[in-house]
């Protein structure tokens, strides 16, 4: 039985303001590399640590794959980025859905995320009060896809892998990293273009999934 539901927040509750951030990134800094390794030690170089700046976050990054800094795309970035939380959206139907769910359920964020744009995200929409905790990869410092971050999270909630469902919009990210932790994972898929079982295209529908 499903006691608490897990909810990444990028692209599973909230929409980006532009076409994946993380994706420009790499095309911006022209990072050759497969996408799956690119996303892990991006993630791991802008979202684990407290900086005090976005230029300086991205600076972190352009260190991991031995870049050289050129101010011109830092600043492409920092704009880029900015841009993106500042016109980010909650999907539609989030409040009314995690506040049914929230009746029968813990719900719990959990999200690599950098240290800037989520907090600000969460209080312009006054969605702080939709999650009984919060678990964000910039302040325990640890993304998903390290085994340690669903470990910690369960242990701090006093759950077993049995206890917890995750939903989320990322395979590698979300999918992926609870399933090696045998926690049942749910993807959000609301483009309807992949496959994978089970998934949703509307948080309307994770009621059911959970029943299952």
């Amino acid at each position: 039985m499903t006691k608490a539901i897990l909810f990444d927040f990028w692209g599973t509750l909230v929409e980006n303001g532009v076409w994946s951030p993380i994706k420009q990134v790499k095309n911006i800094l022209e990072i050759k590399l497969p996408f799956p390794e690119y996303v892990v030690r991006m993630e791991k170089a802008m979202m684990t640590s407290k900086f005090n700046n976005l230029k300086e976050a991205f600076e972190n990054v352009c260190k991991e794959f031995n870049l050289e800094i050129n101010n011109d795309k830092i600043d492409s970035l920092v704009g880029m980025w900015n841009k993106s939380w500042m016109l980010a959206q909650p999907y539609q139907e989030i409040k009314e859905i995690i506040t049914e769910l929230r009746k029968k359920h813990q719900v719990i964020l959990v999200s690599n995320t950098d240290c800037f744009s989520i907090k600000q995200v969460m209080e312009k929409f006054n969605l702080n009060e939709l999650f009984d905790k919060v678990y964000l990869s910039c302040e325990i410092g640890m993304i998903k896809t390290d085994q340690n971050f669903f470990k910690h999270v369960l242990t701090d909630l006093n759950l077993t892998s049995d206890d917890a469902t995750m939903v989320g919009d990322s395979i590698q990210s979300d999918i992926m990293a609870a399933k090696r932790m045998d926690i049942k994972a749910v993807l959000i898929d609301r483009r309807n273009t992949r496959d994978y079982h089970p998934k949703i295209k509307s948080l309307k529908e994770l009621s059911r999934i959970l029943e299952m």
